[in-house]
Parts: structure tokens; C-alpha cells; sequence
């Protein structure tokens, strides 16, 4: 494996991203620690202060973009990249590397577990609850009822903290991922990673022999 942290700087890493308080949604990865809510990060230059902080849902400045925001969302891309890392690191460390997920839960999960849990995390954003109602829309009662309950949309970025479609409504690109995910994890355990490797679990996925 070529990486640019050992095991201890790995741990330390997953610490911070799989705290709830920090990262870590009931919805996926944000994509800045929640921390920076009530501790925004400042810095000056000249007579101006330039502030980013936690903001889970639209921008509130158009130098980013309009209603474009990385500052707290959760972004399909960076958690799919995050799955991929997790897998490929679980096959090179295996069963006996375990980190606590989430972090103070004292629950201990493997890396393949971790990656799992986060692709459940994203799925959730699309399920709908015990009466109906799907994150992804943000308790908008209308998309609860039964003319519009089916009506999926692939949102561009999801809040941070309740798990609202936001941006363009028809992300099919990146936000399609979500149809992935479960599947892949559906046919797939630990075992085949550590006998086959990413290449050749990814070959079985694809058809290919």
C-alpha cells in the first residue's frame, strides 16, 4: 500500500470523521466538520476578516457559487470517493483493524463496515420513515401524499443535518450513485475483498469474467 499516513494517523483521521458532531450525518459525510458551526475558522488580511463556518444548506454568500455550497452539505462525489478509500484501505489492513464508529459509541467496526455504514447513511437520505415521508424532501408535506410519495429526485447536495435535496433537482450524475452503493454492498462482504481484491470485485460487479 502506498499511503501518506501510517495506521496511527489513519486512526486519528477517522476519529474526526466519524464523529457526528464533526463529520459524520445521519445522512452521509459532510462536507465540513460540524464543529465549525459554534467555531468558525478566521483568518485577516489587511483590515478585512474573512470567515468559514458550518453552513449545512445553501450558501449565504454568492462568492461560492450562488446557492452552491461545500462549507456543510452532503456531497455524493467526496462520499463516494471516501467508500472507495475505506475499501481499498480494509483490503490492505483487513479484519484486524478496527476503528470506533461512530467515534464515542463504542461500537468498533472494520473499514469495509465503515465504508457499509456510510452508503446506509446515503441511502437513508431516500427511504421513506414510518409515515411516508423521505429526507431528501425536507418535510415538504406535499411529497408525502400519495400522488407525489414515488417521485424521486436526485438533488444536487443534501442538507447536513436533516438530509434535504438541495441544489439543482436532477443531479442524475453523481447523486445516482445512491443506486449503486446498496447493491454493491448487497452482494459483496469482507471476505471477497480480502480473496479478490478491488480489481476483482469489480470485475464480478461488471459481468466481466
Amino acid at each position: 500500500m502506498l499511503s501518506l499516513f501510517d495506521a496511527d494517523r489513519l486512526r486519528r483521521i477517522l476519529s474526526r470523521m466519524l464523529d457526528e458532531e464533526e463529520f459524520l450525518s445521519p445522512y452521509g459525510i459532510r462536507a465540513l466538520s460540524k464543529f465549525h458551526d459554534e467555531h468558525p475558522f478566521e483568518f485577516r488580511v489587511g483590515d478585512q476578516v474573512y470567515r468559514v463556518s458550518y453552513q449545512p444548506a445553501e450558501s449565504d454568500s454568492g462568492m461560492f457559487g450562488g446557492n452552491s455550497n461545500w462549507r456543510g452539505p452532503v456531497w455524493f462525489p467526496v462520499n463516494a470517493l471516501m467508500i472507495r478509500a475505506l475499501l481499498n484501505l480494509y483490503v490492505a489492513y483487513g479484519e484486524d483493524f478496527t476503528v470506533e464508529c461512530p467515534t464515542g459509541s463504542g461500537r468498533h467496526m472494520t473499514l469495509f463496515e465503515v465504508a457499509r455504514e456510510i452508503s446506509d447513511r446515503l441511502t437513508r437520505i431516500f427511504l421513506p420513515d414510518s409515515l411516508g415521508r423521505r429526507p431528501c424532501y425536507g418535510g415538504q408535506e406535499i411529497f408525502a401524499g400519495e400522488n407525489w410519495r414515488e417521485l424521486i429526485l436526485f438533488a444536487e447536495y443534501f442538507h447536513g443535518d436533516n438530509g434535504a435535496g438541495l441544489g439543482a433537482a436532477h443531479q442524475t450524475g453523481w447523486t445516482g450513485l445512491v443506486a449503486v452503493f446498496p447493491n454493491l454492498f448487497a452482494g459483496l462482504d469482507g471476505r471477497d475483498l480480502l480473496d479478490e481484491g478491488m480489481a476483482g470485485v469489480f470485475r464480478k460487479f461488471s459481468g466481466e469474467r
